[in-house]
């Protein structure tokens, strides 16, 4: 077992815990780091081969080569590469869009250009992702209050009335009926 950034990588009897033959190693400033094979870098990221693939052909990420094997291999820092695109793309950014950033990163004149172009981005996902926790507080206080005027129907409605007699309801009077509620009662 070797370490390499925090990484491990497991080799029984010339071959990795997979099965398959150890990745290459690179020197890089006189370290040996051990690259990653595709399959590797999917299963370590949690996605599908595919995947991959495909944000190596949109040019997300770039392999460091190829093995004696013809299997491409990754520096480790495609992984943190890959977790910053599942998490563009859980704010909202399409694989287009993300590419974009890349792009305008490595196209920048400087390192403050491209910083302000992240943060230009962030700051607008962030007034996004702010509005929508605003939005799920709201969705979460009608839940709250249809919850409790549904556990009010339990102890003051007659086991003889039918689902239509609800929309003439009387017996919640002291209650504002909620959206939840009069919306399933129509």
């Amino acid at each position: 077992m070797s370490s390499s950034s925090g990484h491990f990588h497991l080799t029984l009897l010339g071959r990795s815990a997979e099965g398959q033959p150890p990745a290459e190693a690179v020197e890089a400033e006189g370290v040996a780091a051990p690259l990653l094979r595709v399959g590797d870098l999917a299963r370590m990221a949690g996605k599908t081969v595919r995947a991959i693939h495909h944000y190596e052909e949109l040019g997300l990420i770039e392999p460091a080569g190829r093995s004696k094997g013809h299997y491409r291999l990754f520096e480790p820092e495609s992984l943190v590469r890959i977790r910053w695109i599942s998490k563009l793309q859980s704010l909202g950014l399409s694989l287009g869009e993300i590419r974009t950033l890349v792009r305008n990163r490595q196209g920048s004149g400087s390192a403050q250009q491209s910083a302000d172009q992240l943060r230009q981005t962030y700051e607008a996902k962030l007034l996004e992702v702010r509005a929508r926790l605003q939005e799920l507080a709201a969705l979460e206080r009608e839940l709250t209050a249809s919850l409790a005027y549904l556990d009010s129907c339990g102890t003051s409605c007659a086991p003889e009335l039918t689902p239509t007699d609800c929309a003439q309801c009387d017996r919640h009077p002291e209650t504002e009926e909620p959206d939840l509620i009069s919306g399933a009662m129509v």
